[in-house]
């Protein structure tokens, strides 16, 4: 499951589940200022900078009672 990282790493600006982030394919997260700054090349891995999907909440809000319980198992 992909980690969403509440912060940019590079300025620290809060990053909600709904706002725009960018990821690289370890999950290092920048907002879309530091992106554009970065040449959409992460900084840490040299790899490419992609709009992080969105989610509208938690993934264990809302949920059925098996995805609550399968996440825990992962989670373990």
């Amino acid at each position: 499951m992909l980690r969403m990282k509440s912060t940019c790493e590079r300025c620290g600006v809060s990053l909600g589940l709904t706002d725009q982030a960018y990821i690289c394919s370890f999950e290092c997260t920048f907002c879309p200022q530091c992106t554009e700054q970065l040449h959409r090349s992460c900084p840490n891995c040299q790899g490419q900078l992609v709009l992080r999907p969105t989610r509208s909440r938690s993934p264990t809000e809302g949920q059925p009672q098996r995805f609550k319980a399968k996440l825990e198992k992962l989670l373990r």
